[in-house]
């Protein structure tokens, strides 16, 4: 076993103020372990980081203490935890590099524990942090945390006059009432026992959730006094430092009866003493949240694993990932709205690509290359002219009355048109842009709804599924709904829905839609309503052609029938390329699926080759009961239109937007009918 100690300096982005002092860098110790298991070699990361003035274990000998524990480490071939005890940082650094060398024989160092939180399904709401500084600093933080989405903010106290941070407080809560906002404070022990009452008193009516440390640590009489007569509820967090038995630990917390304790693995007593800590509160209904020590990402990761595992129906103090100028980047912490994620390779992906979406957007190139969807062949490349991009983004945010600065969420692909033009919008009104890999569950990951949001019928259905996920899809002001049909289920669930949901209508050709449906409320309809400067006629076929100067250069003549009325709407019957002539009859395959959509299972219709017919109608499903399958079909389609075969399959193919994709599920067909 070999263990290895680096120190490092980390700069703050900003001075980080405290009533203790200001930070200007940070010093920390990481430990690098690494051992030989079953012709494996396993490799963990720890992180050692004390604060000085603070730390119980901080001084001039901090760094030859720890290469000694480490010697020890190695010879002895495991951690004493018992021997670190009164050593927390040291302990929490030994701790955390074991939790990752044996992580690392399962694949990834940094996943110290296997949580949702780990795998990338969940996130932690954590507070958003407002340093101190000057009046106008501490504003300004504010307002961008606010304006973020954190709906717990938490003000470090004690560097300016008590009037001006009381008036800060008074600027939350003219503006959000205390169901909307939580106000914490931290006072770090910056009032005198005689005047903390008072002070206590001023804080009151701003309905604070808490206030940490309002005196200084080591006064249990004092601290006592102030918890039972305080009309703020209290936080311990620096009274825990030094507190190393278990015991201890039990007295302390009889004698001052705190409403909460704020628990840092790096100040009290490693993750093993903070457990020890969550368990005695826990005993005496005592509430409790994790907050990072300034680690860098290497520590913050691992408090935020091991928080995860101890859920907490409160914010943790989890943001400070971003206070360094250089930071340990392998970790994938990110901040979403007001939640910690550790995003996966696929959201970074996704990330990414919208980064280079954006400088290629921004780069002096009149055009852009976007793909078709495909659904009804092979897909192919078009170049979009970003002039007629920008038109078509400010229709529809005129179109829906959309305002600089409301939120956004991009949670489809980017290949497409649909993706790009949500990424367009934002970037031309402008919108606050959320960017969430697109999945069946886009809402998963939010905390609260965004204003605006473009969603496929299978993401709108599948939030639909969950309670959480329902409140926010209900929650969306603006709501677009595109890349297929709705299905009767879904639109009667989005018919009660308060706030504005549509169906559009377009293509890549027409650079996203060019006309919207309302689904819900008194203005629901079935037609179409074309958006300002759009061009309707029907060709003989009765197919629909479209002019908009400001978005297509040339009249774009779709395969989609429709109905044209006089006023300018229309409604979409089906597609020429969809119709079968079977027999001498014609039927139109979207109307046919139409009819059959009380079928509970992923189902889609399709033809083979028939001698007597020419072709004739088959369907493929996805599981479920055959012969209820063939009733359903039996009561609901006429004698000529009913599938002359159904073949069961895998999965009905679609293409990255969520349509049926016709070309490959006919290869399908084929393929079935060629087996049978």
């Amino acid at each position: 076993m070999r263990v290895r100690i680096f120190p490092r300096t980390l700069r703050f982005k900003e001075p980080a103020e405290t009533s203790r002092g200001i930070y200007y860098d940070r010093r920390v110790w990481y430990i690098l372990l690494a051992y030989e298991r079953q012709g494996r070699t396993a490799l963990g990361i720890g992180e050692c980081a004390p604060l000085p003035d603070l730390s119980a274990d901080y001084d001039e000998g901090y760094e030859d203490r720890l290469r000694s524990f480490a010697v020890r480490f190695e010879d002895e071939g495991g951690i004493n935890t018992e021997l670190l005890r009164p050593y927390p940082s040291m302990l929490f650094g030994f701790e955390t590099a074991i939790l990752s060398a044996a992580a690392s024989l399962r694949g990834d160092f940094l996943r110290l524990f296997d949580t949702p939180f780990t795998r990338g399904e969940a996130g932690i709401p954590i507070n958003g942090l407002v340093w101190m500084g000057r009046y106008d600093e501490m504003l300004r933080r504010m307002e961008e945390k606010l304006a973020a989405g954190f709906r717990c903010i938490k003000f470090k106290i004690g560097a300016i006059r008590f009037e001006k941070e009381l008036e800060l407080l008074r600027r939350v809560r003219q503006r959000f009432p205390k169901e909307e906002v939580e106000i914490r404070v931290d006072a770090n022990g910056a009032f005198c026992p005689e005047d903390a009452l008072r002070r206590l008193e001023a804080l009151a009516p701003y309905g604070l959730h808490s206030i940490e440390q309002p005196i200084r640590q080591g006064q249990w009489k004092e601290m006592a006094r102030v918890c039972r007569e305080s009309p703020v509820p209290i936080a311990l967090d620096e009274e825990l430092i030094g507190v190393l038995r278990r015991e201890e630990k039990a007295a302390l917390l009889d004698t001052i009866r705190p409403a909460h304790i704020v628990l840092k693995p790096s100040l009290h007593g490693g993750m093993a003493g903070a457990e020890e800590w969550i368990q005695e509160a826990v005993a005496r209904n005592i509430g409790y949240w994790v907050t990072s020590a300034l680690e860098s990402n290497v520590g913050l990761n691992a408090i935020a694993a091991w928080a995860s595992s101890f859920p907490s129906p409160l914010h943790q103090g989890l943001g400070t990932g971003a206070l360094f100028v250089e930071n340990f980047n392998a970790t994938h912490l990110q901040i979403r709205g007001e939640q910690l994620w550790v995003d996966t390779e696929e959201e970074l992906d996704f990330r990414r690509t919208l980064a280079d979406f954006r400088h290629e957007w921004e780069a002096d190139t009149p055009t852009i290359n976007v793909r078709t969807s495909g659904s009804t062949g092979t897909p192919r490349l078009m170049q979009a002219e970003k002039e007629r991009m920008r038109a078509s983004a400010s229709a529809t945010c005129q179109a829906l009355g959309l305002q600089a600065g409301d939120t956004a969420l991009l949670c489809l692909p980017l290949d497409y048109i649909a993706g790009k033009m949500m990424a367009v919008r934002a970037f031309t009104l402008p919108l606050r842009l959320t960017a969430v890999c697109p999945t069946s569950r886009p809402l998963r990951r939010l905390r609260h709804s965004p204003t605006f949001a473009a969603l496929t019928p299978m993401q709108a259905w599948e939030s639909l599924q969950y309670p959480r996920e329902r409140r926010l899809l209900r929650g969306i002001r603006k709501l677009i709904l595109g890349g297929g049909s709705i299905p009767p289920a879904l639109a009667d669930a989005l018919r009660t829905f308060p706030h504005e949901v549509w169906s559009t209508y377009g293509m890549t050709e027409t650079l996203s839609h060019i006309a919207l449906r309302r689904l819900n409320g008194p203005q629901a309809t079935e037609l179409y309503t074309p958006l300002p400067g759009v061009g309707l006629r029907l060709t003989p076929g009765g197919t629909l052609a479209i002019t908009a100067p400001a978005i297509c250069p040339d009249e774009v003549v779709t395969n989609d029938l429709a109905e044209l009325h006089a006023d300018g709407r229309f409604r979409i019957i089906g597609r020429q390329d969809n119709v079968v002539c079977s027999g001498g009859l014609k039927f139109q395959i979207e109307e046919l699926e139409e009819r059959l959509r009380p079928l509970t299972v992923p189902f889609a219709l399709s033809t083979i080759p028939d001698a007597r017919l020419g072709e004739c109608l088959v369907l493929l499903h996805e599981g479920g009961d055959a012969e209820q399958i063939r009733a359903c079909c039996v009561e609901r389609l006429t004698r000529h239109e009913q599938p002359r075969a159904y073949y069961r399959v895998d999965a009905i193919p679609l293409t990255e937007t969520g349509k049926i994709a016709r070309r490959k599920l006919r290869e399908m067909a084929l393929k079935a009918y060629r087996n049978t």
